[in-house]
């Protein structure tokens, strides 16, 4: 198969989950919460100044989910919600991790950090930040214990970055293991609050890096996202 090829072939696919992104409602925070708070579970994944203001893989696009992110914390917290969970790129200065990507969010420095805007909420001291050393955010962290301590929740709200990489293993890990335990669980994606970054071909050449494509991997994993059930939405309101 060559170029021309594939591109003639994967555009019906291409055009049919462009127009259902384009096409996607935002859902009410009344609804998820449902009466039941304490049910709810807002994640801001690797939402820190090193994804998002400094260091080698800050993005400006991943940056433009702060406000809205901000934004739906304070809408969250409105509807009663107390469950604020924040999985960061905590590493080890020699993480097995910067073999694939450049050193980043080292413990102790300032990339590390949830970013101001967050940090300013009212209620910021009632977030868990939980540290991880890699991509997963279950894997030698926190979160399955909690997720045990809390089987009271069943709904899932996930934000952050990046949205193929991250934003999709932590997704996939609530949405995967409800499925394992046989649990009714709601996975819910609103795509304003997630974002990925972009290289060119030219760029990634030029350092010797990978490309990445951004807006085609961004909408790619989250119709996979949806593939497996979770509910993806335009944003809350």
């Amino acid at each position: 198969m060559n170029i021309q090829q594939l591109v003639e072939k994967s555009t019906p696919f291409l055009s049919y989950i462009l127009d259902w992104h384009n096409h996607l409602e935002p859902t009410r925070m009344d609804t998820a919460v449902s009466g039941h708070p304490e049910r709810v579970a807002l994640f801001a994944v690797d939402v820190t100044n090193g994804f998002c203001r400094q260091g080698p893989l800050a993005s400006d696009r991943v940056a433009e989910i702060v406000d809205p992110t901000v934004s739906l914390f304070q809408l969250a917290h409105d509807h009663g919600v107390r469950h604020f969970i924040l999985p960061q790129d905590t590493h080890t200065p020699d993480a097995a991790e910067f073999a694939a990507y450049p050193p980043h969010c080292i413990a102790g420095t300032p990339e590390a950090e949830t970013v101001d805007e967050l940090k300013q909420l009212p209620f910021a001291d009632e977030f868990l930040v939980m540290e991880k050393n890699g991509l997963h955010s279950a894997i030698d962290t926190e979160l399955n214990p909690w997720l045990d301590q809390h089987p009271e929740v069943d709904t899932y709200i996930v934000t952050g970055d990046c949205t193929d990489l991250c934003t999709h293993q932590l997704a996939m890990h609530l949405q995967v293991r409800a499925h394992t335990h046989n649990l009714s669980a709601r996975v819910i994606i609103p795509v304003n609050c997630v974002q990925t970054y972009h290289m060119s071909v030219g760029q990634a050449a030029e350092i010797g890096a990978v490309p990445h494509e951004g807006d085609l991997l961004h909408l790619v994993f989250l119709y996979h996202m949806r593939l497996n059930g979770i509910e993806v939405v335009s944003a809350f309101e």
